[in-house]
Parts: C-alpha cells; sequence; structure tokens
C-alpha cells in the first residue's frame, strides 16, 4: 500500500498551527476578563427597568435570582463556565443526542430569560449572511479595483478610483444607507426598503425576493469595505511593481499580464492579508448600524436592545463571539502568508 507522506514544510506548518491555536485560549481568556471587568464597572442597573411598583424585597429577590449579590470573581467564574463549558456541550447534545450537559445551568438572558446562545443562533445566520456576502463583494471588488488603479496611476480611472474610494471610506453607513433608500426604495422603487427576516427560500421566486431585500444592506457594508482595502491594495501594488523583480521579469520578456498576477499581486498580497483578516470582524461594527436601518433582526439589533435592556449576559457573549472571530481571522491571515510568500517559515 503507498505511503502518506508529509514534507516538512507541511509537519512545520502543522506545529505552528498547534502553537498558535495554543496561545489564543490565553487571549480569549484574557479578553473575557477585561469585558467582565469593563461591564461590571459600567453604569447601569438591571433592575431599573423593571416598574415601581415592585417592591423592594421582590427587587432583592430577583437580583439573587440573577446571582447579582455574589461577588465579581464568583460571577466571573460562573460566567465563563456556562460559556465555555456548558454551551458547548449543550451544542453537542442537540448535534448528537447525547446528556452531557443534563442538569447544568445555562447562560440566561436577563432580558427574556432565554438561554442566550440560543438567541445568538437564531439571530447570528442573519448577520452572517448579509455581512459575508458583503464582505465577500468588497473585497472582490476591491483587489482588482486597487491594482488597476495603480498599474494606471496617474490616469483617468486612477483619480475617479482614489475619488470615490475617498467617499466611499468617508461617508458613514447611516448616510449612505439613507441616500439608497431614499433612491432605490422610495424614489425608483427597485428595492425594498425594510428587510423581511421570516422570508424562507423555497423556490426561485423567494430567492429573488431575498436577493433583493439583501441588496441595500450588503450594497451599504460593501462601499466601505471596497474603499478601504482597494486603498490598501492600490499602495502595495504600487511598492511592488517599483521593485527590481518586476523589473528583471519585464527584462526577460515576460507577458505583461503574467507580471501583473505573478509577480506583483502575488506579493502585494501579503501586507494586505493582514487588513482583510483584521477587517473582517471590524465589518460588524457597521452591521450594527444597517441593521437598525434596514430592519435586520440580526446579532446587532440584538446587541442594541441588550444594551437598552442592561442585558449583561448577551452583551458579554456578543463581544466574545466577536472577539473569537478576530482571533480566528488573525490566524487565518498568518497561515496565508506561507502559501503567499514561501521565504516565511514557520518555526
Amino acid at each position: 500500500m503507498p505511503r502518506l507522506r508529509v514534507s516538512s514544510q507541511g509537519v512545520m506548518m502543522l506545529r505552528y498551527t498547534a502553537r498558535r491555536l495554543f496561545f489564543a485560549l490565553p487571549t480569549l481568556l484574557a479578553i473575557s476578563l477585561v469585558v467582565f471587568a469593563l461591564l461590571e464597572l459600567a453604569p447601569g442597573d438591571p433592575m431599573a427597568q423593571l416598574p415601581q411598583t415592585i417592591s423592594a424585597e421582590v427587587r432583592a429577590q430577583m437580583r439573587e435570582a440573577l446571582g447579582l449579590g455574589e461577588a465579581a470573581h464568583i460571577r466571573y467564574i460562573r460566567w465563563l463556565t456556562q460559556l465555555a463549558v456548558v454551551e458547548p456541550m449543550v451544542g453537542i447534545d442537540a448535534l448528537f443526542g447525547t446528556a452531557l450537559s443534563e442538569g447544568a445551568p445555562r447562560l440566561l438572558s436577563w432580558q427574556t430569560r432565554a438561554p442566550v446562545m440560543t438567541l445568538l443562533g437564531e439571530r447570528l445566520p442573519q448577520t452572517l449572511i448579509v455581512v459575508g456576502l458583503a464582505y465577500v463583494i468588497g473585497v472582490l471588488v476591491a483587489i482588482p479595483l486597487g491594482v488597476w488603479s495603480a498599474y494606471r496611476r496617474g490616469g483617468a480611472f486612477d483619480r475617479a478610483a482614489t475619488g470615490a474610494a475617498m467617499l466611499g471610506y468617508a461617508v458613514p453607513p447611516f448616510f449612505s444607507g439613507a441616500v439608497l433608500i431614499w433612491l432605490f426604495a422610495i424614489t425608483l422603487g427597485w428595492l425594498p426598503s425594510v428587510y423581511d427576516t421570516t422570508l424562507v427560500v423555497r423556490d426561485w421566486d423567494s430567492l429573488l425576493a431575498q436577493m433583493r431585500q439583501m441588496a441595500l444592506p450588503v450594497l451599504v457594508l460593501s462601499l466601505q469595505t471596497t474603499a478601504q482595502i482597494s486603498r490598501y491594495m492600490r499602495a502595495a501594488m504600487l511598492d511592488a511593481l517599483g521593485q527590481d523583480y518586476i523589473t528583471a521579469a519585464r527584462a526577460r520578456g515576460a507577458p505583461e499580464g503574467r507580471v501583473l498576477r505573478a509577480h506583483g499581486l502575488r506579493n502585494s498580497l501579503i501586507p494586505v492579508i493582514s487588513i482583510v483578516a483584521v477587517g473582517a470582524p471590524q465589518i460588524f461594527a457597521g452591521a450594527i448600524v444597517t441593521e437598525q436601518i434596514f430592519g435586520v433582526n440580526g446579532i446587532g439589533a440584538l446587541l442594541v436592545s441588550s444594551v437598552q435592556a442592561t442585558d449583561i449576559p448577551t452583551i458579554m457573549a456578543i463581544t466574545m463571539v466577536l472577539a473569537t472571530l478576530i482571533v480566528v481571522f488573525n490566524l487565518l491571515a498568518d497561515l496565508a502568508y506561507g502559501w503567499l510568500d514561501p521565504r516565511i517559515r514557520y518555526d
């Protein structure tokens, strides 16, 4: 039988990945401690949302039921255990039908008394569909836009792309969203202004309806992504085009398209990868505003309602989800460096 052989570079890459994952755990632990401490020191009381007719005795009992009467370090350990141990076991139970989490106290929302991770599971897909599609479109448009703008430096296309990128980066989502609603929903009547989260894709007509209602929020979110990444891509491509290996490739008679793709684009992508990786979770900040504008019932709307109701467990869970995304995307960026630049060693 043929033996499966793994190259030395593959082994080093696996070790590097395992080491990065190992160091990611203390990073997430430190982030959880900072998040808990900041929300602990933040003003606000979950009991303040209750009617004034509720007596002080009942309020005290409710505070005791929520665990607010215990010491801060005990509440932190309980919250971290519920988030990192109990909720993953609940997910395993739901997937395989086991009973690992039977009897374990779940992480509950103070606002609805529903499990926090259940709320996130209901809202997160809506956000990921809109945000993920917007980010993919923004990156796919930004990279060729930046490359061609650098190649045509100083020309009409470069000036137009630079002006459009500056405008797209400067205009906030709440303004661009309002302008697009006025133009495409009110004036032209082409697209809906409110996102229907109850729509289920079953046939071609429902798919078209889903695409129509996603058009405006995806366009708003992708504008800033395209503007930001295209400027970094242009700067990196200009730096790459001025290197000696580009001059040598042209001197050897290589086709201009191959010079741009194989030499210029591959090397200029190395610094841009960091921007793409770090910017992926940051687009959720824009999604918070965009979801309020278009009525998307996603994680951004859940965060806003949780802040208004002082729902600390839900706020902390959403923050940790975003922090985990940042760590994961940074790890993916580090791994992509080795594919783009073989000179990088995973030592």
